[in-house]
C-alpha cells in the first residue's frame, strides 16, 4: 500500500529517545506519532483545538485507540504519517494513521484512533457541528 488514500501527512525523524533495546521504535510512541499528526491536520484545517474547547465548552474525548504493527521502523528513519477520516458519526469521530517509511513509501503501521464530542461540563455526548465537520472533512490541498 502507498500513499494512496491519505489527503494529509506529517514528516518526522526517529530520534534515539524513541527507540527501545532492539534499536526499533518502541510501541508506544506511535500513539505519540499519530497525536502529533492529527494535531498536524487539524492546524491545517485551520481548527484551533483548544481554542474551541474553551469557547465552546465541548471537548472530543478519546474512546479507542489501536495499533497494527506491520514492519519495525529503525532509528533515524524519516516517516510520514498520513491522516485521513475513516468515519464521521452524530458525535464520534475516527481517524485513521498510516505509518509510511519514506525511503521505501511502505506502510509499517496503521492505527485508528476513535474520539466523542463531549460537553466538557457533563462528559455527556452531543452532536459535532455542522460548521466543524465541514472545517475537519475538507481540508485545505497540502
Amino acid at each position: 500500500m502507498k500513499h494512496e488514500g491519505y489527503p494529509f501527512f506529517h514528516p518526522h525523524r526517529v530520534r534515539y529517545s524513541e527507540i527501545d533495546m532492539q534499536g526499533i521504535v518502541y510501541n508506544s510512541r506511535y500513539l505519540d506519532y499519530f497525536d502529533a499528526a492529527i494535531t498536524e491536520y487539524m492546524r491545517h484545517c485551520g481548527f484551533n483545538y483548544v481554542t474551541d474547547a474553551r469557547n465552546s465548552g465541548k471537548d472530543f474525548h478519546l474512546v479507542k485507540a489501536s495499533i497494527e504493527f506491520l514492519k519495525p521502523v529503525p532509528y533515524d528513519e524519516d516517516v510520514e504519517i498520513g491522516v485521513r477520516i475513516g468515519r464521521l458519526g452524530r458525535s464520534s469521530l475516527c481517524w485513521e494513521l498510516g505509518l509510511f517509511q519514506k525511503h521505501s513509501e511502505e506502510l509499517s503501521t496503521t492505527g485508528e484512533i476513535i474520539w466523542v464530542y463531549t460537553n466538557i461540563e457533563d462528559h455527556q455526548s452531543v452532536p459535532i457541528p455542522e460548521d466543524r465537520r465541514k472545517q475537519l472533512t475538507e481540508p485545505p490541498a497540502q
